[in-house]
């Protein structure tokens, strides 16, 4: 870094300073320049210098943006003192070049340069170019220079953003608006999970992050919004794995006057019509095991799963199930959270039933549903269905519960046996129900996981670009 100091200095007195330039004139994406050729044809181009090869009078090298590359032909002739400043660059900085695009003996496409400007100089080296960055913590740290320097880091966020404009196509065709609702919630709801807690100066007032836009967005159904959808960030202060970050984006959407078995199909429509999008078959692979997306998907009964497994009735109250379910395994468990009832259910599934296909796991227990309807011929079973693929959740849906009193009596109940949330009813919430939702699905989809599997990445934090890490 002294080395490179010392050379800005000397190009500042020789050259001028060359974080002066507040901007320069191009003519789009590299690649979108290339795809347009024509011969003699006048261009400007900006980006970094990542490749240079002199040949004493005349150089070339190699300029890359977001899209690609392009080679730069230089001749000493042509650009006079700007010549000698570009001998005097490293790779790293950017750089702005103007001239006519043809094509080399081999038929690369080359801009021929009339002009140079060096508009950013870098104080810092790059990775060795041949094996770029390879440290996960460095890539995960320093976000800026894997995407730098890994080409294929920077492919999978722009994959990602495309497919998240695929998904919000996908609902604007059909008629859901897009909303924005709270971060910030006076009561944690929506969903079972520890929330993070901060403190609102002005209000003098303990404040939440959301760690799910539920109640509000159900709260616009009341309000005759019959289709709304939300991409959101959510944040649970939870434990972190490959397959869970405390800051994490989601997407909800409810459609009034349908049911969950409206949502399964939607939820094939969507993740079908997405791999035809983007891969062109409905088959990918997810590290190392191929993933058939063929529909119909096959479902899966929990509360058959948990019967044949731990001789679990629907009945059973969630005390009898802890009973049952710590018996069978041995564990010491002094409470069945929901998150330990996922957890076991990953388990069964991962091990009862292959993982070639996405799997809708229906019939959940009353109890650890608080938020959904009870089937009309079964008051223990839940209209409810979580969608996994690959071996772990992705989709969470159900038929909504818009009962105002037995609403509130499930939240009572939940406040007596749940430990990670705030003992406080959303009494807002159940006075929106009071003057009547309509029956209503409701669908969430973890984004961050779908990218991880559609991607084929073997951690969260590798489709998050800048995921939270200990100092």
């Amino acid at each position: 870094m002294e080395e490179l100091i010392k050379k800005l200095d000397k190009i500042a007195k020789e050259f001028g300073f060359p974080f002066k330039e507040t901007h320069y004139p191009k003519d789009g994406f590299i690649s979108q320049i290339k795809d347009n050729y024509e011969e003699n044809k006048e261009v400007s181009i900006a980006g970094r210098l990542i490749a240079k090869r002199e040949h004493g009078k005349s150089s070339f090298a190699d300029i890359a943006d977001i899209s690609g590359k392009i080679q730069i032909y230089l001749q000493k002739n042509a650009l006079a003192d700007a010549y000698t400043l570009f001998k005097e660059l490293d790779i790293g900085d950017i750089v702005g070049v103007k001239g006519k695009l043809c094509k080399t003996k081999t038929g690369e496409i080359t801009v021929f340069s009339s002009s140079f400007k060096l508009l950013s100089k870098t104080l810092r080296s790059l990775p060795e170019k041949w094996h770029g960055l390879k440290d996960k913590e460095l890539k995960y740290r320093r976000r800026y220079l894997d995407l730098i320097a890994n080409p294929s880091s920077r492919e999978v966020f722009i994959k990602r953003s495309k497919i998240v404009d695929f998904i919000r196509t996908f609902f604007k065709e059909r008629d859901y608006f897009e909303v924005e609702t709270p971060m910030l919630h006076t009561i944690a709801g929506g969903a079972s999970g520890r929330p993070f807690l901060t403190h609102h100066n002005a209000y003098d007032m303990d404040v939440y992050l959301r760690i799910a836009p539920e109640l509000y967005l159900k709260r616009l159904l009341v309000g005759g919004f019959d289709k709304v959808f939300e991409i959101n960030r959510s944040f649970r202060n939870e434990g972190v794995s490959t397959q869970h970050s405390p800051e994490f984006t989601m997407l909800e959407a409810y459609c009034a006057y349908q049911d969950y078995e409206y949502m399964m199909n939607l939820c094939e429509n969507l993740f079908c019509g997405t791999l035809k999008e983007f891969f062109g078959n409905l088959s990918i692979n997810y590290q190392g095991k191929d993933i058939d997306f063929t529909p119909p998907w096959p479902r899966i009964s929990f509360s058959k799963l948990f019967a044949e497994e731990f001789s679990v009735k629907e009945d059973d109250s969630q005390e009898e199930v802890l009973k049952k379910i710590t018996q069978k395994l041995d564990l010491p468990l002094a409470k069945l959270s929901r998150s330990q009832i996922l957890n076991i259910t990953d388990e069964l599934i991962e091990k009862k039933y292959p993982q070639n296909r996405p799997v809708f796991v229906t019939d959940y227990f009353k109890w650890t549903s608080p938020l959904a309807k009870a089937k009309k011929d079964n008051p223990y079973i839940v209209e409810r269905f979580e969608l996994f693929m690959a071996g772990f959740e992705v989709a969470n849906a159900y038929s909504e519960l818009n009962d105002p009193l037995e609403q509130k009596k499930r939240f009572q109940k939940q406040l007596e046996v749940e430990d990670e949330l705030p003992k406080k009813i959303d009494e807002d919430f159940v006075l929106s129900l009071e003057y009547a939702m309509p029956p209503a699905a409701g669908l969430g989809i973890g984004i961050d996981r779908l990218i991880m599997i559609l991607l084929n990445q073997p951690s969260i934090k590798d489709v998050i670009l800048f995921p939270l890490l200990k100092p």
